[in-house]
């Protein structure tokens, strides 16, 4: 099984790359940028092929040869969903039998951009003639690593929605299995399915997580969403104004999900558990 695989050099489809290879697939990273070719070498993929999502006939000339496709949309482009599309043309126009997008849970909620892109692609898939499999995951568990030197230096866990709004995730190791599944065997093919750990918990539940996984308390703090967004060095643009609408959706509404049961029969064990990842964070630190 020859795979291309979009997303190789990200930090949360990367996962993807040790899945593929423990079930001897052999994959072709798409890179933008031939200084990442070594890297992506060296991170086990076997060979780079130098493409642009904005440029079509880059798109087909690095998806000839291969049986499947990989893909995950850059997160918060302006053109989001025009890539996603252009990548499922390109894999139809190079006769790729395989295509497993990496999307989100509910792409039906049309007020974030960052979840209505998906959907022309997978409409595109769809319509594509191609096996397919889409991965709809919910928040991806990695993420809390983006606010862990503040919980460990400050005491506190910040993000700027409601700390009682309840919230679904899933750890991307799973995601990623699941993706490897899909590409190289048949029991996915043809099937779009909710990836989830169980339940929902709220920023006061999570912080009590941490405090026991470090041995010290954390508070939850809820910032404005300026004041945030600076403390993180998000310039402003796209992904600065998509991150204000998703959180200003999720202080309303939380992110509802939560329900194991896809997740749990594909892998045929229990999915990773929040109280796990965090855990692990805890004890990288310790070891570090």
């Amino acid at each position: 099984m020859k795979v291309l695989m979009v997303g190789a050099t990200g930090k949360y489809a990367n996962h993807v790359v040790p899945e593929l290879k423990q079930r001897n697939a052999t994959i072709r990273a798409l890179v933008r940028d031939k200084n990442k070719a070594d890297a992506v070498r060296q991170q086990g993929v076997d060979e780079a092929a130098i493409a642009d999502l904005n440029d079509p006939d880059s798109l087909r000339a690095a998806a000839s040869g291969v049986d499947g496709v990989f893909h995950i949309n850059p997160a918060f482009v302006p053109n989001e969903a025009e890539l996603g599309v252009a990548m499922v043309e390109a894999a139809k126009a190079s006769g790729v039998r395989k295509f497993v997008f990496s999307g989100v849970i509910h792409p039906s909620i049309s007020k974030m951009n960052n979840h209505a892109a998906k959907r022309p692609v997978e409409e595109a898939l769809y319509e594509s003639g191609m096996e397919f499999t889409v991965l709809q995951p919910t928040m991806f568990m990695q993420t809390l690593d983006n606010g862990w030197s503040d919980v460990l230096e400050q005491n506190r866990f910040s993000l700027p929605y409601s700390k009682h709004a309840q919230a679904c995730y899933v750890d991307y190791r799973d995601v990623a299995e699941v993706a490897a599944l899909a590409l190289t065997g048949d029991k996915l093919g043809y099937g779009t399915f909710e990836l989830c750990a169980p339940g929902m918990v709220n920023r006061v539940e999570l912080v009590k997580m941490m405090s026991e996984a470090i041995g010290k308390t954390i508070e939850a703090s809820e910032p404005a969403f300026d004041e945030w967004a600076e403390a993180a060095h998000i310039p402003d643009g796209s992904t600065r104004k998509g991150l204000r609408t998703m959180y200003a959706d999720y202080d309303q509404y939380g992110f509802p999900g939560g329900n194991a049961l896809v997740l749990r029969a594909i892998l045929e064990r229990e999915p990773r558990t929040l109280r796990q990842y965090i855990q692990e964070l805890a004890n990288r630190k310790a070891a570090s």
